[in-house]
């Protein structure tokens, strides 16, 4: 980054933080709030006490981290914090700028806060995008209060942000914007001079379908009215958008995902825990939802072979089949014909009578086998085939459980260390559960 990025723009009032946008730029340009007043939404951290709005009234002085989706005001917040704090404003770009860039950029920023006492905002967008050496590089400036870095990001800082830096700096996480917050902005922008000036009408159920369409993303909310009033607009610069010409701009809905991120942990989060609650409306939801926006069908195919175990087993066998059925179908057919079979599956699973039996037994057995002695085989379960073998006792005392069904109650079967365990039928009565953490966990008393 050059110097005049400083020394220029950044300490002339008419380029500032906040400074009007061209007439001609796009309209979610022009229509950025300029004061704290024009901010809609993010009430849980701009409401009156709240931290956000504390941190705008006056200089912060620690970093900050604004997680979110797009569209939501990440932003706007650095630019206001910039203006109400009189700071430079330097806009960074994770895309196109290296260690070197942010290196010079850093020196710069100390020399001009030695030089006019004066701290310089980094904002820095889509600051996940960074790798750790580029991370690192920020280090020593945010440590002495040099800069104060606003990173954004749509990524979970806690995935994407190093433990250095994350631990300077205070994370906050941006909500969506409401439907109602969308078409205050979209009204908004119809009514003032920034925007179209009254020249175009649209009726509060056209702003409901395109807030609706856009999913909380101011950005793409103005974008979309923006190539609807093109639409509208006569020959004399005014005109009213209706319904035909909403559906026209809007297109196909476009999902906010990402098939390693965030959301898609998110999605199937949301699909599994909904099958598990045995909701087959919810499951039919948010599989729809997660194949609308491109989730890979084997992998919700997997996704649901392991729920068929995990929180059905026993309670419905045929679960697993179904699932298992379903993978198959959808990895002859794929998308579209094979959606089908995974909705068959998902539906069939969420309807399903639930137990999750193997799943605990499992982990207590495995717990068994990781922390108890490894005791060995009982001899009356090893198989006498030499003659050697039964001298010594193996299979002595072995009861044939066909012939001799008292067995089934009588012999055990488990190591003498683990005699009485239960794993898949624990007695809700007994008074010896402990954690399934140890030799002692799942232990049960045979009646």
């Amino acid at each position: 980054m050059s110097a005049g990025l400083f020394d220029d723009a950044q300490d002339d009032p008419r380029d500032g933080p906040l400074s009007e946008a061209a007439a001609d730029a796009p309209l979610a340009e022009r229509m950025r709030p300029r004061t704290p007043a024009e901010f809609v939404g993010q009430r849980h951290l701009l409401g009156p006490g709240k931290v956000l709005r504390e941190l705008i009234s006056r200089e912060p002085r620690q970093s900050l981290i604004l997680w979110g989706p797009p569209g939501v005001g990440k932003t706007t917040l650095a630019r206001l914090i910039a203006a109400q704090s009189e700071l430079r404003f330097v806009p960074y770009s994770a895309v196109l700028s290296g260690i070197k860039e942010i290196r010079e950029v850093m020196a710069r920023a100390e020399a001009d806060r030695r030089r006019t006492k004066r701290r310089t905002l980094v904002f820095v967008d889509e600051i996940h995008r960074f790798n750790k050496a580029q991370q690192d590089a920020f280090l020593p400036w945010v440590e002495r209060g040099d800069i104060l870095l606003v990173g954004a990001t749509t990524e979970n800082p806690s995935f994407e942000i190093i433990g250095a830096l994350l631990s300077r700096c205070r994370s906050f996480l941006l909500a969506p914007l409401g439907p109602e917050d969308v078409v205050q902005l979209l009204r908004r922008a119809l009514e003032e001079q920034r925007g179209y000036a009254g020249r175009i009408q649209a009726e509060d159920s056209v702003l409901e379908r395109i807030a609706h369409a856009t999913d909380g993303d101011a950005r793409r909310a103005l974008t979309a009215l923006e190539t609807a009033a093109t639409l509208a607009e006569g020959e004399d610069g005014c005109g009213k958008i209706d319904e035909a010409l909403v559906g026209e701009a809007l297109q196909r809905k476009v999902l906010r995902h990402d098939k390693s991120g965030e959301e898609h942990f998110n999605l199937i989060s949301a699909l599994h825990k909904s099958i598990r609650n045995s909701d087959a409306d919810a499951t039919l939801y948010w599989l729809a939802r997660a194949m609308a926006a491109g989730e890979d069908g084997a992998y919700l195919a997997r996704r649901l072979v392991r729920m068929a175990s995990e929180d059905i087993g026993a309670a419905d066998p045929q679960a697993l089949v179904v699932a298992v059925a379903a993978a198959g179908a959808f990895e002859r057919l794929g998308y579209p014909e094979g959606k089908l079979a995974l909705v068959q599956a998902a539906v069939h699973l969420a309807r399903a009578p639930k137990s999750n039996a193997l799943y605990t037994g499992l982990a207590q057995a495995e717990a068994d086998v990781e922390n108890s002695a490894a005791d060995p085989v009982p001899l009356h379960l090893r198989n006498a085939s030499t003659a050697l073998m039964r001298e010594a006792g193996y299979g002595e005392g072995y009861r044939y459980a066909h012939d001799d069904p008292a067995a089934r109650d009588e012999m055990e079967c488990l190591p003498p260390g683990l005699a009485g365990r239960n794993y898949l039928d624990p007695d809700p009565d007994s008074d010896s559960e402990t954690p399934a953490n140890g030799p002692e966990s799942g232990r049960r008393r045979r009646s």
